[in-house]
């Protein structure tokens, strides 16, 4: 198995990247995820520059691949931010497009749960007119549902109590970001 580390935007990047489908997806992938994931606390803070001290540290910990998993954000490319994070030391950069949570939008079995509906599905969830935090706070509205509260609590909710995982996001067919995470790992 291929020790893996992750470098991730935030919290709740970490929360994903630490669950255990997660790391059921690494290990069927013959990848071992070294803990813990590094939390860069905003994607400022993945420039070259600033990533050695993260580099050095998973390295320490064993990692002989090094990812990052970021959000897009309002760039208009992926290959923009790409082009930003990159380090020779970067095995591969994922990008969520928009941002994470459009990866939870896509997973329509987790907002099912979530929601306490049977119906739930997200046309373009890498597409919505506003951010997808936006997107998902607009659903719980119209369906009269409690807000989804902070990002990280969300994430742990949906993550751990609605069974969100990467590869339920990857198999939307307008979820083209967690499907290309999904496919490098089983490369």
């Amino acid at each position: 198995m291929v020790k893996a580390g992750f470098i991730v935007e935030g919290a709740s990047e970490r929360i994903v990247v630490e669950s255990p489908k997660f790391k059921e997806l690494l290990s069927a992938c013959d990848y071992e995820l070294v803990t813990p994931v590094v939390d860069a606390k905003g994607g400022g803070n993945l420039l070259p520059q600033n990533i050695e001290v993260f580099i050095n540290r998973l390295r320490d910990a064993g990692a002989e691949s090094i990812f990052i998993l970021t959000d897009l954000e309002d760039e208009a490319h992926v290959d923009t931010v790409r082009e930003r994070v990159n380090h020779k030391d970067i095995t591969f950069s994922f990008i969520a497009v928009k941002a994470l949570e459009a990866w939870y939008l896509a997973d329509s079995a987790a907002m099912n749960a979530w929601l306490g509906i049977d119906n739930f599905h997200e046309e373009a969830p890498e597409a919505t007119s506003d951010k997808p935090w936006e997107r998902i706070k607009q659903i719980a509205a119209s369906l009269g549902k409690r807000g989804p509260g902070g990002k990280v609590v969300f994430s742990k909710k949906i993550t751990f109590d609605c069974g969100f995982t990467v590869q339920n996001a990857s198999i939307h067919p307008a979820c083209a970001s967690a499907k290309e995470l999904v496919d490098y790992l089983r490369q």
